[in-house]
């Protein structure tokens, strides 16, 4: 009979249990009591105290330069001499804080270790690894590796509540797939039954009005949020016809780059329009598609093609701005040279997105949403991109409205279309351009 032993091993709550084990297994056992010991007694306690240390002088930190700025202003300081100050500041006190707590024996040798390895990792290695690796800034900027939901329910949109909706592909003069949806208006469901592919494609030009849907980084057409705002669309009686970019959903896995999606989205629209005939004909963007579908759209004017509307919501005014003030940048953007690691090199891979700088461009009537609580693109910067358009834009150019929505209806980035207003604030959107 082979023998058994009693084993002791320590659970969560630091209690010892006995457990009867095979001898064949004891050596493992004694291995994860040490392992449970190391990171209970030993490793926690560092990495919790070196984030309390961190903490500290981040806090620090930031009063030091708030304080610093209030003195530059007061003393009239140029933004030069400014910016060497804060360097300064932020090396002593990143550096120099942690060198001074071991010295008065208030940490441990070991926490002093785990603080220098995060301030090396968080302000040496990150900057540097972000400036000279476009793939990171490209992933940073797409999400596009956010594969939401599985792409083999793409094909299938009555898995979302999307009856008399037609999923299909396109190919672009680039050789890039297209996936795509076509959501019917309401007036056309009960006509959709055993409908054919020509049958969508014969019904855009029915008269409806026909929603082009650029979508911003990450997921795909099926999200949950646009999956919403689609069914506040059909409706109000609008066809939406949504399309993932390359290397979204299950299109073509090609890697993105602003050119690239800017292209799949002239493709679509001039594919849409050539079926939509006389039928009114909108872009909506959304986030990162707001820069997407400008920029389109401007190459688009080049060519006498043109929508009767562009819709922006959630909107930033161009990407260097964008990036200055998104919530992530907080802890770097103190820093004198966070502009040369993470907004220069971005710029230099042609990823502007400048949408301040398209809308001069485009005649098109434009209408901007965007919500005060806005975390992912601050109000801040719809405001600014409105106050440009109304500047830049030709006299002959259609209109320009800005809606903002309060914040106390916490809608955010993404969930706008929430809100009761949205379908008469489209609907004032679309008439005007009839009326005009």
């Amino acid at each position: 009979m082979e023998e058994k032993t009693d084993i002791f091993i320590c659970d969560k709550s630091r209690r010892m249990l006995w457990v009867p084990k095979r001898r064949f297994i004891r050596s493992l056992q004694d291995f994860l009591n040490s392992v449970d010991f190391l990171f209970g007694y030993v490793v926690c306690p560092l990495y919790n105290a070196a984030w309390i240390v961190e903490s500290f002088m981040i806090l620090v930190l930031y009063s030091v330069l708030m304080l610093l700025d209030f003195i530059a202003e007061l003393l009239s300081i140029s933004s030069t001499m400014n910016r060497v100050l804060r360097g300064i500041a932020i090396l002593l006190i990143l550096f120099c804080i942690p060198l001074l707590l071991y010295s008065l024996g208030l940490i441990l040798f070991g926490t002093l270790r785990a603080v220098l390895c995060i301030l090396i990792v968080m302000f040496g290695f990150i900057p540097v690894l972000f400036r000279y690796t476009y793939p990171l800034q490209r992933t940073v900027i797409f999400l596009n590796f956010v594969k939401w939901p599985h792409i083999e329910d793409l094909r299938t949109p009555d898995k979302y509540g999307l009856s008399a909706t037609r999923n299909f592909y396109i190919t672009t003069d680039e050789g890039v797939t297209l996936g795509m949806w076509h959501i019917l208006p309401a007036s056309l469901m009960n006509d959709s039954i055993n409908a054919n592919d020509s049958f969508y494609e014969e019904a855009l030009s029915h008269g409806e009005p026909v929603i082009v849907y650029m979508h911003g980084n990450s997921g795909s057409r099926g999200s949950p949020h646009r999956l919403e705002l689609y069914t506040l669309l059909r409706n109000m009686n609008y066809h939406v016809v949504a399309f993932d970019y390359r290397s979204y959903g299950d299109s073509s896995p090609v890697s993105p780059s602003e050119m690239g999606v800017v292209s799949d989205g002239k493709y679509v629209f001039s594919w849409v329009q050539e079926r939509a005939k006389a039928s009114p004909l909108y872009v909506w963007g959304h986030s990162l598609g707001t820069g997407v579908s400008s920029h389109a759209l401007s190459l688009l004017a080049q060519e006498g093609k043109k929508a009767d509307g562009l819709i922006l919501e959630s909107p930033f005014n161009n990407l260097r701005d964008e990036l200055k003030e998104h919530p992530f940048s907080k802890l770097y953007r103190q820093l004198p040279w966070f502009e040369f690691f993470f907004v220069d090199p971005v710029g230099e891979n042609q990823l502007l997105f400048e949408t301040d700088r398209h809308l001069g461009s485009i005649k098109s009537p434009v209408l901007i949403l965007h919500a005060e609580d806005d975390m992912v693109v601050p109000f801040l910067l719809g405001k600014r991109l409105y106050n440009t358009a109304i500047q830049i834009r030709p006299k002959d150019a259609g209109r320009v409205e800005f809606v903002p929505f309060d914040k106390n209806y916490k809608y955010g980035h993404k969930y706008i279309y929430k809100s009761p207003d949205l379908p008469q604030i489209i609907l004032r959107f679309v008439m005007q351009k009839k009326l005009d």
